[in-house]
């Protein structure tokens, strides 16, 4: 598969940052070749530009409808030869354009053992229905919120005194290590997807 990155970020960049970090540490074998942001805010445009990497917003509300701003993203991501997308805290769900110029190329990452907690404020649901065990999910990305074929879950333990804010950090944590593990799995080629199974050699 093409090695060529492109990366979604709406936030902080965490996620973006962890993913630089792996191929700087030559754990990930990819380069990436833009970040897109659809808010012009998002600290993550800082770390790709300190980091020398291609940034750019696309301010979904200057788009006259959701198809077209994910027209808009497909293009420049097809631009630059981009094989594969992932997701790293964009707050959008991608729609029919995207997903039909990236298909089983999309990949999201998510702090739950889906199909659990889907959506927002994962951990916060965790604590909520007094889990032990939690975790994190490397998706691709379908129509479907949160659903697509998981290719790498981690477990997290849920302590007995955590906060929604302690919980979260140590699944950040392991959302570093699992997305850059996800992504080189992906890259690596020979899987296949069969019904809703990610299935390697």
């Amino acid at each position: 598969m093409n090695r060529r990155l492109g990366v979604l970020i709406s936030g902080r960049g965490s996620n973006l940052q962890a993913l630089v970090d792996a191929i700087g540490d030559r754990r990930l074998d990819a380069t990436i070749a833009v970040v897109i942001s659809n808010r012009a805010d998002a600290h993550g445009l800082g770390h790709a530009r300190r980091a020398g990497i291609e940034a750019l917003c696309l301010d979904h509300r200057e788009a006259r409808s959701r198809d077209e701003h994910d027209r808009s993203v497909a293009r420049e991501l097809q631009d630059r030869d981009v094989g594969l997308v992932c997701l790293a805290g964009y707050m959008r769900l991608v729609g029919a354009p995207l997903l039909k110029a990236f298909p089983d190329a999309i990949l999201n990452i998510h702090p739950s053992l889906l199909p659990a907690f889907p959506g927002i404020d994962a951990p916060r649901q965790a604590l909520g229905h007094g889990v032990k065990v939690t975790g994190v999910t490397v998706h691709f990305v379908t129509a479907e919120l949160d659903n697509g074929p998981i290719v790498i879950q981690r477990t997290v333990p849920v302590m007995r005194d955590d906060t929604p804010d302690t919980l979260s950090a140590r699944i950040l944590a392991e959302e570093h290590r699992a997305y850059a593990e996800a992504v080189a799995t992906v890259l690596d080629g020979g899987w296949r997807i069969e019904g809703r199974r990610f299935i390697v050699p």
